[in-house]
């Protein structure tokens, strides 16, 4: 997605600081003086080992490692370590599996649900991003059954000490990522939290993002951006060479993509929709009002902050090969007309393929995402979907089916990739805010009595509970 405004995806924090004999303190209050240590309760499993424990006030931090089949099908075939994080409380305290789909946060922190409960936090990077990657990497075994059952293995081992129960949640590819996880295991988990997940159905067939992307925000602002992007490919020469110089300064290169141009031209395609991905319509205002006589330091300055023109170069995009590889393979991806640029495009929208190195094969696998969207329509059981109103991700959404069971489908108004149950209208944050206490098993009376009185049970901690979306610069969720 775009260059990061450091302000904004999900669930990213700092390191607390705490002293000797407060973490051995806490240690006794969260695991409890006649059981075991935690630590000891977690290493025992077959297969876990320890990276690093960090302190933070109020609970036990560690960063571990599973060993994993590198194919669940065929288990003998060869493992790989599997980082995770748990952020412990208490073992009598309902427990979080989240996952945002890509790397996992070394660093503590809460996802919303966790701070609803109470409760512990599981947090699992998802298979190949890595260091969660098999050498050699057999790309095959990439898919969201594989990395579903990842899921469900780690669940499995850690339910005989965290026995109270599971809810599953991430945010964007995470929210994609706790719906799969449910399609394929749906007696694992109480209930689904899914944040801003995309359902791309079909493939080739994109046109609710084009519908959103001709309505969204004001008329003024979409006007603004269009302007800036048609001025970014209209001044295409010079600008080109401000990118080449800008490459050759910090070493960044293009074999991935094929080509400088292509990568220019990707960065700039993906402007409007990562506006709208990251940012308010409040921030129209920092955008050129008048693009064709904005210098060519502003038309860079404002493309490169929201699209950010490190992102196409092979180093900006090595992080991502795993998810342009299931986009490219499973998940689909979105092409959208932008029918205002004319013919200054050249190369459109461009597939993953683009973006993967050419040693990876891919094939397109389709009918896997419309049996996910079949299941949700039908099956639906406690789960929870939370969309922005600007969001473009959301103009292809899941739905719970005309006859849900507990299950609800809500929109955050006015906000971004960003909007959570906080986020929602008063009545619907209190329901969905009711919803997960109830499904973790821990409602208090008042609040099953009267829904409309439900806020989370923990207080707000201004480290592990810290809002927005991390950018990192590409069109994906």
């Amino acid at each position: 997605m775009r260059k990061a405004l450091r302000w904004l995806l999900a669930f990213v924090v700092l390191i607390g600081t705490l002293s000797a004999a407060g973490a051995s303190a806490g240690a006794a209050t969260a695991a409890g003086p006649d059981t075991p240590d935690i630590k000891a309760r977690i290493l025992a499993i077959p297969g876990m080992s320890l990276i690093e424990e960090k302190p933070y006030p109020g609970y036990r931090f560690f960063v571990l490692q599973y060993a994993q089949p590198i194919d669940h099908r065929h288990p003998s075939k060869g493992t790989f370590n599997q980082r995770f994080t748990l952020l412990h409380k208490d073992t009598s305290r309902p427990t979080v599996l989240y996952t945002g789909g890509y790397n996992v946060s070394t660093t503590p922190s809460r996802s919303e649900p966790t701070r609803i409960v109470d409760g512990n936090q599981v947090s699992l990077e998802y298979r190949y991003f890595t260091p969660s990657r098999p050498e050699p990497a057999d790309w095959s075994k990439l898919d969201i059954w594989q990395a579903a059952s990842d899921q469900h293995r780690l669940f499995t081992a850690l339910k005989k000490i965290y026995t109270r129960n599971w809810l599953t949640t991430g945010g964007s590819k995470g929210g994609m990522t706790a719906t799969y996880y449910e399609r394929y295991y749906p007696k694992d988990m109480d209930g689904v939290v899914a944040y801003v997940a995309p359902d791309d159905v079909a493939n080739d067939e994109d046109s609710a993002y084009d519908r959103f992307l001709s309505t969204v925000g004001t008329k003024e602002c979409r006007d603004r951006l269009e302007g800036v992007q048609r001025e970014a490919l209209v001044r295409r020469g010079p600008l080109e060479k401000k990118y080449a110089q800008y490459a050759k300064d910090n070493g960044y290169t293009f074999t991935t993509v094929g080509s400088l141009d292509k990568a220019y031209e990707a960065v700039v395609l993906d402007y409007i929709w990562g506006f709208w991905q990251y940012s308010l319509l409040s921030d129209c205002d920092t955008v050129p009002a008048d693009a064709p006589h904005a210098t060519d330091l502003e038309i860079w300055d404002s493309v490169d902050t929201i699209s950010g023109f490190s992102f196409y170069t092979d180093q900006g995009l090595e992080a991502y090969t795993p998810y342009y590889y299931q986009a490219g393979t499973q998940l689909g991806s979105p092409d959208i007309k932008q029918p205002w640029l004319g013919n200054l495009s050249r190369y459109g929208y461009q597939p993953p393929r683009h973006f993967v190195p050419r040693s990876i094969s891919m094939r397109f696998q389709p009918g896997v995402m419309a049996d996910v969207d079949n299941w949700v329509k039908h099956h639906a059981h406690h789960m929870l979907y939370v969309y922005g109103q600007n969001d473009p991700w959301g103009a292809e959404r899941f739905s719970v089916g005309k006859h849900p069971d507990d299950s609800y489908v809500f929109t955050a108004p006015g906000m971004n990739h960003g909007a959570n149950v906080d986020g929602l209208a008063p009545a619907e944050k209190a329901k969905a805010t009711a919803r997960i206490l109830a499904w973790a098993g821990v409602a208090p009376a008042a609040v099953r009595a009267d829904p409309q009185r439900a806020k989370p049970l923990a207080a707000y901690d201004a480290t592990l509970d810290r809002k927005g979306l991390e950018r990192d610069r590409s069109l994906r969720p």
